[in-house]
């Protein structure tokens, strides 16, 4: 009888490990299933809390009138208004793009209407302003006589910003946030003596590795920062990493990203390759994985802070 009993016993805690339900500790509390190592290289804030994302909000210049309902016909014009505090105010995104999944469940809630909203979309939304790019006019045009601004993509990240900030009756808030953000970087810096630091970045895609130049998202804000990078790397444009130079992506500390699942598992083979290992900061355990979505297809002062905290996390970690 005792055997039976043994045995129902492990069916029962098989058949319950087996199920689909999400693992919880005794309380009931979930289990975080999160992955925080790819090859043996630690991910940099990999269970960051996107609720978290967007800043405090912002009110309007004196003597502006606020908007109240605002429409993006370009989900990259959302960074700004995330950190600016208003994500509530967009009722609607009238593109077929999705929202940034780092800016959080806020703003991807937002209703997606569509590049050509149909008229009961279009009432629903009632826009006071519609923010647009030249891109993206055509489906500004069917909001008809709402206010619409266009921002132009030529800007860099830190002029489209304060451009949305204008339009958005928040002029002095954008310069006040950049101020705060500028400082951020210079004390950044000068706490973790970043001058004397040269980092390497490497974006690996299905079937190559990339070195991203210092006219990325991320080249720029590690040069705000006053991080080095090596001297094959000093270039605005990003380039393609081979066997001739391969040993062009080794510095102090390398941050690796991936484009995609393929990009991941491209990216796993290299890890894990004997070539790699016998660079130096693979050999260190000085090489950390970041978010490539984040740190290269984004660009805004949400996603800066970001980067920018991942860099004040892990510019002295390890792998």
């Amino acid at each position: 009888m005792a055997a039976a009993v043994s045995s129902l016993l492990m069916i029962t805690v098989v058949s319950a490990c087996s199920d689909d339900a999400p693992l919880t500790t005794p309380d009931g509390s979930p289990v975080s299933t999160v992955t925080t190592r790819v090859a043996e290289v630690n991910i940099v804030n990999a269970d960051r809390d996107l609720t978290r994302t967007c800043l405090t909000p912002t009110a309007p210049d004196a003597g502006v009138t606020d908007v109240n309902r605002i429409v993006v016909t370009d989900p990259s014009l959302l960074d700004a208004v995330c950190a600016l505090g208003i994500g509530p105010k967009v009722v609607a995104v009238a593109a077929t793009t999705p929202v940034p999944a780092y800016l959080g469940p806020q703003l991807s809630s937002v209703p997606a209407i569509g590049a050509r909203p149909d008229a009961a979309a279009v009432a629903t939304a009632a826009p006071d302003i519609v923010l647009t790019t030249p891109q993206t006019a055509a489906t500004a045009a069917a909001f008809g006589d709402a206010q619409m601004v266009t921002i132009e993509p030529g800007e860099n990240w830190q002029e489209r910003f304060q451009s949305v900030a204008d339009a958005l009756g928040r002029s002095s808030s954008g310069e006040r946030l950049l101020d705060e953000y500028r400082a951020e970087t210079v004390k950044t810096g000068r706490r973790m003596d970043a001058q004397h630091s040269q980092v390497s970045l490497v974006r690996f895609t299905g079937d190559s590795e990339m070195i991203a130049g210092t006219d990325t998202f991320a080249g720029q804000i590690l040069a705000e920062i006053g991080v080095q990078r090596p001297e094959a790397q000093r270039s605005p444009q990003s380039f393609t990493v081979t066997d001739k130079n391969f040993t062009d992506a080794d510095a102090d500390l390398i941050y690796v990203s991936f484009q995609g699942d393929r990009g991941q598992a491209h990216g796993e083979e290299v890890l894990l390759s004997d070539r790699w290992l016998d660079m130096g900061a693979p050999t260190w355990k000085r090489v950390l994985a970041v978010d490539d979505d984040l740190w290269y297809g984004s660009s805004g002062l949400a996603a800066a802070w970001l980067v920018l905290n991942d860099v004040k996390e892990s510019l002295d970690g390890n792998s």
